[in-house]
C-alpha cells in the first residue's frame, strides 16, 4: 500500500468515517495507530501539521523507550540512531558515569535521534501498518450525541481550512500538553499537580557529538534568583555533528516562573570553550514548552475520550521524560479499544474502555504519586543538589538505586536487591487517584 498521506490537494476527507479517530501523530498518536491497525481496526490518524516537522524535546530515549520501539517493529540499527551507555552527571564539581542497568526486561542502552527525525519515522510507521494518516487537518472540536459521549471530531482541513467532520465510536486524544479535544469535553488540567517548563537549543560540537553518554548537570542557577535550579540541565548527543542543549525546570508557586533562557547563558558561560557550545555554532533558536507531569488531567478516559501522553499529563515527575510514557500508554490504549470494540455498545463496551484508566493507575499511580510529593517538597524548591550530595556521588550503589527510581527502569519481579527496595517503596504508597 502507498505511505503517502493523505492531503486536502491528494485526497478527499470529507466526512471520513472510520473504527477509531486518533487526535495527534506525535509519538503518543503514531504509536497508538500501529497497534490498532495491527489489531484489524480501522483507524485515522489525524496530524495538523506535515511531516517532517521539529517538537522541543530532549531527544533521548531510556531502554524504557527503547523497549517500545523495538516492540513497534522499528529498526533501531538502521541509520541515524545515536546509542548511548548511560548517563554522566555532574554536580558540585564532581561527576560520574551511571551504565544503564542490564536487568534483562529492557535494553542496556539508550538512544538519541531529532524528533524532526523521530516523529517522521512513527507516523510512516503507522501508515505502513495500514493507518489512514491525514496530515494539514487541524482538529477544532468534539463531535457529540445528547448523552454528551464523543462521537468524532470537527477538523478544518488545508491552506483552505475547509470544514470536515470524522467520525467514530472511540476516540484517542494525543494533541500533546494543548489537549484541545481534553479541555473541549470538559477534562481541565489539575492546577495542584506539577506542570514543568523545557527548553532546549542544538549546537554543532565536534567534542560531544559522539559521547556515549546522557549528561546531566544537577548544580545549575537561576538567572533571576541566584537560587538553585529547580530541575537540571543536560547535554545529549546526537551522532550527527551537534548535540541537543537544554534546560528543564519545575517552579516553585511561591518563587515564580524560570528563566530559561537566562539561566541556559549562565550555565554555557561555565562550559569547556572546546566543546564550542557558543552563539556562533548554535545550529537552532531556543524553544520551550510545557511539561504536564504527574497525571495531572484526570480521568485517562471519559465519555467515549481516551487520553494518550502529554494530553493526560503522562510525563514523569521524576525525570522529565516523556517518550517513553506515551507510547507505553498508547499501546494499552490501543489493546483496550481493539478488545471493548468486540463488544456491542453499550454498558458492557463502557466498562471496558474504562479499563484504561484503571491500568495505567496501576501500572504508574503509586510511582507518579510519590514522585508528585518529590516534586513538589523537593526538586521545585531545591532542585537535583540535595540527591547528588558527596555521599551519593562516592557509592556506586546509591548512584543505581537513584538512577533507577529517576527512570523507573525496576523489573516486576525484582532482578536483584535495588529493584527489591525499591519496588517496596512504591508499594508502600498509596495508589490514590481520585475520579471526577
Amino acid at each position: 500500500m502507498s505511505t503517502q498521506p493523505q492531503t486536502p490537494e491528494t485526497g478527499d476527507t470529507a466526512g471520513e468515517e472510520a473504527q477509531v479517530v486518533v487526535v495527534g501523530a506525535g509519538p503518543a498518536g503514531s504509536t497508538a495507530a500501529v497497534f490498532l491497525a495491527r489489531a484489524g481496526l480501522d483507524v485515522l490518524l489525524l496530524e495538523k501539521g506535515d511531516f517532517p516537522r521539529d517538537k522541543v524535546c530532549g531527544d533521548g530515549l531510556t531502554p524504557r523507550g527503547v523497549h517500545q520501539l523495538v516492540k513497534m517493529g522499528i529498526d533501531i540499527n538502521a541509520p541515524g540512531w545515536n546509542r548511548s551507555r548511560g548517563m554522566r552527571w555532574v554536580c558540585g564539581g564532581r561527576e560520574v558515569l551511571i551504565d544503564w542497568p542490564s536487568n534483562g526486561r529492557y535494553p542496556d542502552f539508550g538512544l538519541t535521534r531529532s524528533r524532526h527525525d523521530f516523529d517522521h519515522l512513527l507516523v510512516q510507521h503507522a501508515a505502513d501498518a495500514g493507518a489512514r494518516l491525514r496530515v494539514g487537518t487541524k482538529v477544532t472540536g468534539p463531535v457529540t450525541d445528547r448523552a454528551g459521549r464523543i462521537t468524532g471530531v470537527t477538523a478544518e482541513v488545508g491552506k483552505d481550512k475547509r470544514p470536515v467532520t470524522f467520525r467514530a465510536p472511540v476516540v484517542i486524544a494525543a494533541e500533546g500538553a494543548s489537549a484541545r479535544t481534553a479541555l473541549a469535553m470538559g477534562l481541565e488540567r489539575d492546577p495542584v499537580r506539577p506542570l514543568a517548563t523545557a527548553a532546549r537549543r542544538y549546537y554543532r560540537s565536534a567534542a560531544r557529538t559522539d559521547d556515549p553518554y546522557l549528561e546531566l548537570w544537577a548544580d545549575l542557577r537561576c538567572s533571576r534568583t541566584g537560587r538553585d535550579l529547580p530541575g537540571y540541565g543536560w547535554i545529549f548527543p546526537l551522532g550527527d555533528g551537534r548535540v541537543n542543549v537544554g534546560l528543564g525546570g519545575l517552579p516553585h508557586r511561591k518563587h515564580g516562573p524560570l528563566d530559561l533562557r537566562g539561566s541556559l547563558d549562565l550555565w554555557l558561560a561555565r562550559l569547556p570553550e572546546e566543546w564550542g557550545l557558543t552563539e556562533e555554532n548554535a545550529d537552532s533558536p531556543l524553544r520551550s514548552a510545557a511539561l504536564p507531569m504527574g497525571f495531572n488531567r484526570r480521568p485517562q478516559y471519559s465519555r467515549g475520550l481516551l487520553l494518550v501522553g502529554d494530553a493526560g499529563g503522562m510525563i514523569s515527575p521524576w525525570s522529565g521524560e516523556g517518550i517513553a510514557q506515551a507510547m507505553e500508554a498508547a499501546e494499552v490504549a490501543a489493546e483496550t479499544v481493539a478488545l471493548a470494540l468486540t463488544r456491542p455498545a453499550g454498558p458492557q463496551r463502557e466498562r471496558a474502555l474504562g479499563r484504561y484508566a484503571e491500568e495505567m493507575t496501576r501500572r504508574w499511580g503509586r510511582y507518579y504519586r510519590l514522585g508528585n510529593v518529590v516534586g513538589d517538597q523537593v526538586f521545585s524548591r531545591v532542585g537535583y543538589r540535595p540527591l547528588l550530595n558527596r555521599r551519593t556521588m562516592a557509592s556506586p550503589v546509591l548512584l543505581n538505586t537513584l538512577a533507577r527510581l529517576l527512570t523507573h527502569l525496576t523489573d516486576q519481579p525484582a532482578a536483584d536487591t535495588i529493584d527489591s527496595v525499591l519496588n517496596t517503596v512504591v508499594r508502600l504508597v498509596p495508589a490514590g487517584g481520585r475520579r471526577r
